[in-house]
Order: structure tokens, then sequence, then C-alpha cells
């Protein structure tokens, strides 16, 4: 009961700081195109990548560590349902291009990102 209290707290640090993050991305631009998402995407992915590595290849982060971290933080921090609402609001404002874009960037960074955290987790 303990590590799923400390899961559901790191949860709601992560989902404070999408928010924030994602305000913060909006202000820099006045476009249809889901920025933020992509970023704060990205960033959970690699965050993800990163944390296994450390805790799997290297054991510098206890299991429970990495719990907190990939399945809290970094659960509450990426979003895939915002993502699929963006994308079919895409295609339904007729942003066909841009939806493309989107769903290729967003598959193909994140595995990237994914790959990225593993790689210097692993190189540290």
């Amino acid at each position: 009961m303990k590590e799923a209290a400390l899961v559901f707290l790191v949860g709601g640090l992560g989902s404070v700081m999408r928010f924030s993050l994602g305000k913060w991305i909006a202000s820099f631009n006045n476009t249809y195109f889901p920025y933020g998402t992509l970023a704060i995407n990205i960033i959970a992915c690699f965050m993800v990548g990163l944390v296994i590595s450390l805790a799997d290849h290297r054991q510098l982060i206890s299991p429970s560590t990495k719990v907190f971290l990939t399945i809290g933080f970094c659960g509450g921090f990426s979003t895939f349902s915002t993502f699929s609402a963006e994308t079919i609001s895409l295609m339904q404002n007729g942003f066909y291009l841009s939806t493309v874009v989107y769903v290729a960037s967003s598959l193909l960074l994140c595995i990237a990102a994914t790959y990225a955290g593993l790689f210097l987790g692993n190189n540290l």
C-alpha cells in the first residue's frame, strides 16, 4: 500500500509538471500543432530510457525508485490520451499533413529519445 501511495504522489507531481510545461510551451506558439504534447512525450520517453538503464543495467537506482520514476512520474508526465485526442482533432480540422507529421514524429522521436536515454545511462 505504501508503494501505491508513493506512485500516486509522484504521478501527481508528473501531472502538475506536464500541465505547467505544456502551458509554458503553448505560450511560445499560436499554432494548431501540439508542440507541447510532443515535447513532453519526448522528454518522458528519454527519462524512462535513462531510468531503466540506471536501474536495470547499472544498478544505480533501486527497483522501487525505478517504479516511482517510470510508472509514477513519467506515467503522470507523459500523455498518450492527449496525443490521441490531438491527433483526432488535427484530422477533424482538415490538417492531414500535420496529422501524419505529428503521428510519425511522435513515434520516431519518442523511440529515439528512449534509446538515447538507455544509451546515456549505459555510458555514464
